[in-house]
């Protein structure tokens, strides 16, 4: 894997600060998580009165979207009872998360890395996961 395929952190500050000025622009605080391939933080970005909560929230929804190569929006009708996949996040020691904020980042087909946003109501966290992933396919 190339240097080209790797997301550093200058990248990652580049996605936060995207994600940062759409959250603000919708009015709500929120935690933003960058992971790269392997699900290792690359960075973490907490807002002033973000929830606390909204850390281990986001850093777990880039988490699921690098070890599933989608989206966690995905993963939302495919989990609910009875389902076929009902029950996926009570695995990997609970760190599946099945609702939107969780979007992997690609480059040239493959996931290099994610996004995950917590801290407003999920069509809040996909709006500003999605401003990061737009930064991210400027780059």
């Amino acid at each position: 894997m190339s240097k080209l395929d790797k997301i550093s952190l200058d990248t990652a500050k580049k996605l936060i600060d995207s994600a940062e000025k759409e959250a603000r622009n919708i009015g709500v605080q929120m935690v933003i998580s960058i992971l790269d391939d392997g699900g290792n933080l690359i960075a973490t970005h907490r807002m002033d009165d973000a929830w606390l909560a909204s850390i281990d929230i986001a850093h777990n929804k880039a988490w699921t979207s690098v070890a599933l190569k989608m989206p966690t929006t995905n993963l939302e009708e495919a989990t609910v009872p009875q389902a076929e996949l009902w029950g996926l996040n009570t695995t990997n020691q609970g760190k599946i998360v099945v609702f939107g904020g969780g979007i992997p980042l690609e480059k040239n087909g493959k996931v290099i890395g994610a996004v995950g946003v917590s801290g407003g109501s999920v069509p809040q966290d996909v709006q500003v996961a999605e401003a990061a992933v737009n930064a991210f396919e400027k780059e």
